[in-house]
């Protein structure tokens, strides 16, 4: 289980793209559409990192797996927020492409962890 975080490092880097999320996020005007994706892409991208926190701290294989699977479906849900404000805010398209690629690299690596598990 600990190759994966060694080899990523994924507890700094769950912590940064939720740090990096809720940056972009401060600089998006909130008005009645922005104002609700905004807040569900934060609570999302911030989700990953505290779900792999608790995964490291799990009691067991399968609290660890469970964990790790929330933390692939939280990065799939910040995914689809992103694309909703991408049409909010198309100018920001640069910035989101970014930070979609980073919750597209996590997705894979979330996914190879539970692979792992599954064939252990």
């Amino acid at each position: 289980m600990n190759e994966f975080s060694n080899k990523y490092n994924l507890e700094d880097r769950t912590a940064k793209f939720g740090e990096d999320v809720i940056e972009f996020c401060k600089n998006i005007k909130q008005d009645a559409i922005t104002k609700p994706i905004i807040s569900q892409l934060i609570r999302s991208a911030t989700s990953i990192g505290a779900n792999y926190m608790e995964a490291n701290a799990a009691s067991s294989k399968k609290d660890f797996k469970n964990k790790i699977y929330i933390c692939k479906k939280e990065t799939q849900e910040t995914k689809h927020w992103l694309r909703m404000i991408k049409k909010c805010v198309p100018e920001k398209s640069e910035e989101i492409d970014k930070l979609w690629k980073e919750a597209q690299e996590l997705t894979l690596i979330f996914g190879k962890i539970i692979s792992t598990l599954n064939n252990t």
